[in-house]
């Protein structure tokens, strides 16, 4: 396992690789984090995915400047569509498929914040597989992704927050012809495979001192509790990696 640097516009993007035993090459897969940032998580999210065989490149995207800055930022591109995160996912994408132990089939995969830009980055943007977890749809879904690359989704029921997503994510994929697999889990809620306690009471006590935060960082802070029916679930986490390790295979090991 090893820390790298991608150079974007900014500075220089911290990253955690995590390699797969034995010799490559391998496809990789860029793993977007949920809004705490960089993580044990999300290096554990890394290493699960190299050790099915897939070199796994974690970014901060939050390296780049002060970490509620870029949080504040990074949602708002979230709800807009653009800026400077697509433009690190595509640092990322083309560092992984340019290095020699890559085979150069590139997927992407997200958890919460970074679910929703694994949906936003499914279309045009050279992947060839996505997993969204317990990501945001975008608008107009159906035409949005008339485009994109195969979709793997996993959400929770006890999730109020995205109460919906996985009805609305199916549909809209079937509509535009995209080969997928979206799954409703009815014992999981929010962040289900996310195994980080403490670190979201410790974000909204940040944010709570900072009165500056504008109303889109308030209101994430506000539903981080109990209506997200927040937290790891073992068994749902379980069958949500094996079937994206499975899509994956299919989709990227060609």
């Amino acid at each position: 396992m090893t820390d790298v640097r991608i150079a974007v516009s900014g500075g220089d993007l911290r990253c955690y690789l995590a390699r797969p035993a034995g010799r490559g090459p391998w496809p990789g897969v860029l793993v977007l984090h949920d809004a705490i940032g960089m993580t044990p998580d999300l290096r554990a999210q890394a290493e699960w995915l190299a050790g099915a065989g897939y070199l796994a490149l974690a970014p901060d995207l939050y390296s780049t400047g002060s970490k509620l800055r870029c949080l504040v930022s990074t949602f708002r591109e979230l709800a807009s569509g653009q800026g400077q995160v697509f433009a690190k996912a595509e640092a990322c994408r083309s560092w992984l498929a340019g290095q020699d132990d890559c085979t150069g089939h590139v997927g992407v995969i997200g958890y919460c914040m970074g679910g929703g830009f694994a949906l936003l980055l499914a279309p045009g943007h050279g992947f060839e597989a996505a997993s969204a977890n317990y990501g945001m749809v975008p608008k107009n879904a159906s035409e949005f992704f008339r485009q994109s690359c195969p979709v793997v989704g996993s959400y929770g029921a006890r999730d109020r927050t995205l109460s919906g997503a996985a009805a609305k994510l199916t549909v809209a994929l079937e509509a535009a012809g995209v080969d997928h697999d979206v799954k409703e889990y009815p014992g999981a809620g929010h962040s289900f495979l996310n195994d980080h306690p403490g670190a979201l009471a410790t974000l909204r006590g940040a944010a709570g001192r900072d009165a500056a935060l504008p109303r889109i960082f308030a209101a994430f802070t506000a539903i981080t509790g109990p209506v997200m029916g927040m937290g790891y679930h073992e068994p749902s986490a379980a069958d949500a990696r094996s079937r994206i390790v499975e899509f994956f295979d299919r989709h990227l090991k060609v």
